[in-house]
């Protein structure tokens, strides 16, 4: 009767502990999804990033920014593990919320301890796998992510994903021979997921000329925005070397 008892306070205190992190964090268990970008939200089941789910995505960092960026806005704590040379410029200037935003640029071996612990009071935790994880450690990170309502951003592969985003095409457009600057960047993203049976495509300027993402133009009005980039750069500087 003694261990019952002991068992139940725990449950109790646990329970209290939650409920905390809870009021903390500003979550909830039985969260919603996390609307994003609405570019991007095509490319999502749901429409969004669905709580316990895991994304992995393959290619430009500037997707991963996308998918951050508005959820950061909204008021949700972001994490970023394994990716020391990512720019928290470039983050910014994509829409993402520094203040928001934890950065742990070297996890060690232990990365997939450290995303688990931030799983437990960030909303979103993006991380690079720097190892292979087993399959028990998977399924541990996967029932944490589930109890917590909380979204995984892997850039590379991972099982079971609930859906897989990959960056193809890329286009910078700005540069002229030999000076200019990068202005736009035109590339498309195709996501598979097991929620529908034909992978979807979308073509995008990410970033658009302001930082932006927007749905890239018609073709034929492709080469006159790609002109109006070069117009609105700053002056052009020469190339060294």
């Amino acid at each position: 009767m003694a261990a019952i008892m002991r068992e139940r306070a725990e449950k109790a205190d646990l329970a209290s502990l939650r409920a905390q992190l809870e009021r903390v964090q500003g979550r909830k268990l039985d969260a919603p999804v996390l609307p994003v970008h609405p570019v991007l939200s095509e490319l999502l089941p749901g429409g969004g990033l669905m709580p316990g789910g895991v994304y992995s995505l393959s290619g430009a960092t500037s997707l991963l920014f996308g998918l951050l960026a508005r959820p950061s806005q909204d008021g949700s704590w972001c994490g970023i593990i394994g990716m020391p040379e990512v720019g928290i410029e470039a983050a910014e200037r994509l829409g993402v919320e520094l203040e928001r935003l934890v950065l742990v640029p070297e996890p060690g071996k232990r990365w997939i301890a450290v995303a688990a612990t931030l799983a437990e009071v960030l909303p979103v935790v993006a991380v690079r796998p720097l190892s292979r994880a087993g399959n028990a450690e998977i399924s541990r990170l996967s029932a944490r992510l589930r109890d917590r309502g909380g979204v995984m951003l892997v850039q590379g592969p991972w099982p079971q994903a609930e859906a897989t985003l990959a960056v193809s095409e890329a286009r910078w457009e700005g540069l002229g021979k030999g000076h200019g600057y990068l202005a736009t960047r035109t590339l498309t993203v195709t996501s598979s997921s097991k929620r529908w049976p034909v992978p979807r495509r979308r073509t995008m300027l990410l970033p658009n000329l302001d930082g932006t993402i927007v749905s890239a133009p018609e073709a034929a009005t492709v080469s006159s925005w790609h002109d109006r980039a070069r117009d609105m750069a700053p002056a052009p500087i020469r190339a060294v070397g």
